[in-house]
Formats: structure tokens, sequence, C-alpha cells
């Protein structure tokens, strides 16, 4: 949407409105309500010997349980790409880009290089500090924006990886927001469809898509893959998961933001060959590719830097907990000036906010997990460390989380 001056204004909903659940599910009887109570709550429409026959096994699947993160891991193309680097091709400097983005270099994928392959060795990192096996692994959730195929990369994953049981893989397309609604899918899964071990993949190849003689925004973007493997738990009291490793979420999309942010498609200069039946010229479509990434920064920052802290605000407030129980802010990584403009909002030092950003650049839905898995064995997130995380971008799409460590 645009107002009289015609800068992007997405519809927020204000902080101070009261709580109303943001998701629900229903399934054999059983209502799970995501909210500050963070509890599953029994229903007792379940009628008849046959139905309460239900093994319960089966009752304890759908209804006990909490969900935690417990496995997490990365991987990085080997092309680095340097801010002086850039400036041999395009009309810039290091001093310009660090100054405006905080980003000093990027990984690129070379020709040769997989982003399916990068997303499989992030993901076994995962399994192996989780220390869960392949063939245990229920779903495989791959957020991208740039699959190797039309039609997917997750079920590829999941071959490669080894997953003899043959579990459910699909992709999630939101871009930097991606990572941030597979851990709010992968959670749903768990506590309304009794899924144990989801495996939660973060991988973009922007760089397929960057106009290189854009100094605008070749400067932003680099590639990567992070994985995170969330984990049903059981709980001794069938109707109560106040251990959840997901507080609370706050999820959105404003369509009216497309033109700020996009990569449409595009038809090919040269029609169909038909043979010799002409009747149809004109009519089939071409074909077609997508265009390079097209964006309005100014708008992006802006859109940014006014509704990520909204969100977060949000979903503290379902979780019931305050600013000063976070103890780390993790934001997509777009741009220190972003992260540091929501830190103030949210009143958060320096010192507690997660970046990466310098080595990585934009790495799309791969930042979050990436600059995560960093954290995680570097020894600054440690178990029981709660996490504020947010994304946001194309879409326009937003989206917080507050999340708990191990």
């Amino acid at each position: 949407m645009a107002n009289a001056s015609g800068i992007f204004t997405p519809t927020v909903p204000t902080v101070r409105r009261r709580f109303s659940p943001s998701i629900g599910i229903y399934r054999s009887g059983f209502w799970f309500s995501e909210g500050a109570s963070r509890r599953i709550v029994c229903s007792s429409s379940t009628q008849g010997a046959e139905n309460a026959s239900l093994s319960e096994s089966r009752v304890s699947r759908l209804v006990s349980k909490g969900c935690k993160l417990v496995g997490c891991g990365s991987a990085v193309p080997n092309l680095l790409i340097s801010n002086d680097d850039l400036s041999k091709i395009v009309d810039t400097n290091d001093e310009w880009i660090s100054v405006r983005t905080g980003i000093r270099n990027r990984r690129i994928l070379s020709q040769k290089d997989s982003l399916t392959a990068l997303a499989v060795e992030a993901a076994k990192k995962a399994l192996e500090m989780a220390k869960v096996d392949p063939e245990e692994v229920d779903l495989v959730l791959m957020c991208t924006s740039t699959p190797e195929d039309l039609f997917g990369s997750a079920p590829q994953i999941q071959k490669a990886l080894g997953c003899k049981n043959n579990p459910l893989a699909y992709d999630i397309t939101a871009a930097c927001s991606g990572f941030v609604l597979g851990l709010v899918s992968a959670a749903c899964h768990i506590r309304g469809g009794g899924f144990k071990n989801v495996l939660v993949i973060g991988a973009d190849a922007l760089s397929r898509y960057v106009d290189w003689t854009d100094r605008g925004s070749c400067i932003l973007f680099g590639d990567a893959a992070g994985a995170v493997l969330v984990q049903g738990k059981e709980k001794d009291d069938a109707c109560d998961s106040e251990e959840d490793g997901l507080f609370a979420f706050d999820l959105h999309s404003d369509g009216g933001g497309q033109r700020h942010l996009n990569a449409g498609m595009k038809e090919k200069e040269t029609d169909h060959e038909i043979g010799t039946n002409g009747s149809l010229l004109g009519q089939l479509p071409k074909g077609s590719s997508y265009s390079c990434i097209q964006m309005n920064g100014k708008e992006v920052f802006r859109f940014a830097v006014r509704v990520v802290p909204q969100s977060i605000e949000l979903a503290l407030e379902k979780a019931g907990l305050t600013g000063s129980s976070i103890d780390w802010l993790l934001l997509h990584q777009a741009n220190q000036r972003i992260l540091d403009a929501v830190a103030t909002r949210l009143q958060l030092p320096s010192e507690r906010v997660i970046s990466n950003l310098a080595n990585y650049g934009n790495t799309s839905a791969a930042s979050i997990p990436l600059a995560l898995d960093e954290a995680v064995r570097s020894g600054k997130v440690k178990p029981g460390h709660t996490i504020a995380t947010a994304g946001f971008g194309a879409g326009l799409t937003w989206g917080s989380a507050i999340i708990r460590w191990g």
C-alpha cells in the first residue's frame, strides 16, 4: 500500500491489541492453541467406544509433544568475493559498501557447485550434533526461493541424506522469511501431527539472480545453507508443554510491497516452434525464466526497521515475556543498520545481537540458521538461552519467533 507520499506502508497490527491465537490445529479431538499459555488443550468431542480405543501411544504422539531445537549445521561455498573484488567490476569500493551495509565478504557458488549439496552438508551436521540418524527423520522442510528444480529440492535432499523410510519432504518459498516459517511449520507438524524429528533447512543461491553490473544489489547477496533439527519431546503431563523450544510467533505478509523487492518472470525472445501448424502462434506462452533481483533499497530498509521490532514485540507479548527476557537477538542478516535499528528499538545492547553479516552478506533463508550455527559452535549461544529471531523480505513477508536453544 502507498500513502500520499508514495512510501510503502504495510498494515501492521498494534502491539496493544488483545492477543488472539496465531494458529489452531484440530485433529483427532485435540485443539492446539499457540499463545501465552503455550498449552495443548484436550477436547472432549471424541465420543464412542471405537474412538476411545485409540492406542495410548497414538494419543501420546498427538498431544504430549513439546518441541526443542537440538542440532544445527551450516555450509558455505569455497569461492570468497570481497568488496575489493567487486570494485573491479562495478563502480564501488570497500568503504562505500561496508559503511552502508556492514558487508565485507560474501561466498558465491561457482558454476560447478550445487545448492542442494550445500543443504545436504548443513543437514548432516545438524543430525550429527543432535545424534539422530537420517532414517529417524520424519520430515524435511527446505526453505528456499532458489531451488535447483522447478518442482522443489527437498526430496533430493531427503534422498541424499539416506532417509530410508521415505519421509515427507517439501519446499517452503518465502525468501528471507522462509526459515522462520519453517520453524513454525516444524512445530505445527510435531504438536499437531505427531512427528518426532523435523529437519528445517534454509538455503539460497541468490547470486544466480543478481545483476553483476548493478552496484546497488550485487554487493548485498551471498550463498549458503543452514539447518536445524527440531525434535518432539514427550511430556509427563499430556496436556502441558511448558518447556517448548518455540514459545510464540508472529507472521505476516503484504503483497502490496512486492514492487519494492522481486524477481519476476520474463519471456524469452524466441517463440516456440510448432512445426507446420501455425494456428497457435501468438497464443501459446513463450519460454520463460526469472529476471534478476529488482530492489528499492530505501523502501525495503524503511519497511524492515518499522515492522520487525513490532513483530518481535507481538511475539514476546504472546509468550508472556519482555525484552529483558531475551538472551540474543538473531535477525535475518540483510544490513547491519537494520540490525542496529531493531536492537535500539527493543533496547537491547549490541553485545546481545548476533551478526555475521560482514563475512557472508545477505544469504536469504540461510542467514538465520547460518548465524545460529556459528554462535552455537563458538559457545556464544548455550542450552537454555532465549532467542528472539525474525525474518523479513520478498513478498513482502515478515515474521518473528521466540525460541529457546537446546
